[in-house]
């Protein structure tokens, strides 16, 4: 895995930030990270200089708390926020907590927000429909707490550890969905009774609560303005259906191109489609909204010209 070195932060680029903070909002896998190996090389340069300038690039994403802690000391994001599970659980380093709100600090120096429904009740309720559904044609799934390890490594590309880090659920299900259209649809009916729905992620379909990424991207934008008392910049960055909503609570997107196939088609009136996938699909679409105002890193970020549906 790629390491990120952290340059030294300029006057100017403190000063960059002051005048004009910026917050980026990245889905990891499938963008940042690339969808088979979850390598991010070709996203580095720009995470150089994006922490450079003081930008929190904040995760935002369907992996698990426990997936993103040591992500975030690789990637160099250790001290921004996170948002994991599809926006059920959002994790607030000491810079972004409230004195009087936010009292309950973990030992890794964390306070958890959870945004969503507890991981038992969503369990339960699809164990319930799964049983009361059990003779409607096509209904079919598997949840991830269903899987052996084996072939959830075999389904991810996940080594052994990692794919143990992904089976610690705290507000959401995946599963992979075997059936058909009408068992999806009977499926989808049954947990909305609930207060639940499903997601469609880029492997994985995710039974979760009426929280997703779009909610807890909007809460944490509404907590720096609390805090800081100023409105900042905000880009986001996604490659699947699951990352719209994400995509729609900010300034300026990205739509990385993905290997699913799934439509994703954010109503945003400023949008950018890359031609590249996973994380030099993110540089490009970092490079095309702010490269000019933060500098450009890379001479072939520049050349790929992209599809923009809305220009600035």
């Amino acid at each position: 895995m790629p390491s990120l070195t952290t340059p030294d932060t300029t006057t100017n680029a403190a000063s960059d930030a002051i005048s004009m903070p910026r917050l980026l909002f990245t889905d990891l896998d499938g963008s940042l990270l690339d969808h088979h190996s979850y390598d991010w090389s070709p996203a580095v340069p720009w995470l150089s200089r994006l922490k450079e300038h003081g930008v929190s690039v904040i995760p935002v994403t369907s992996k698990t708390r426990s997936e993103i802690l040591p992500l975030r000391q690789a990637l160099g994001c250790e001290n921004t926020p996170f948002v994991a599970e599809n926006g059920a659980i959002v994790g607030l380093p000491a810079d972004w907590c409230h004195a009087r709100l936010d009292r309950h600090i973990g030992r890794d120096g964390l306070v958890i927000q959870t945004l969503g429904v507890d991981i038992g009740f969503i369990r339960q309720r699809l164990n319930v429909w799964r049983a009361r559904l059990e003779e409607t044609p096509g209904m079919a799934f598997t949840t991830i707490s269903e899987m052996t390890l084996d072939s959830l490594c075999d389904f991810t590309g996940l080594p052994d550890p990692e794919a143990r880090l992904a089976r610690l659920r705290e507000g959401s299900e995946p599963l992979i969905w075997e059936g058909d259209e009408n068992g999806l649809d009977a499926l989808r009916q049954g947990l909305a009774g609930d207060g639940l729905q499903l997601v469609r992620g880029g492997r994985f379909w995710h039974a979760t609560g009426h929280s997703h990424k779009g909610s807890a991207v909007n809460w944490l934008i509404e907590r720096f303005q609390a805090l800081k008392g100023i409105k900042p910049q905000t880009l986001a960055l996604g490659d699947g259906p699951n990352d719209t909503a994400m995509l729609e609570a900010v300034d300026q997107a990205v739509v990385i191109r993905g290997f699913h196939g799934f439509e994703v088609a954010p109503q945003q009136t400023a949008l950018y489609r890359t031609d590249a996938t996973g994380p030099t699909g993110w540089a490009e679409g970092v490079d095309h909204w702010w490269g000019r105002d933060l500098c450009p890193v890379t001479s072939a970020t520049l050349d790929t010209p992209g599809r923009e549906e809305v220009t600035r």
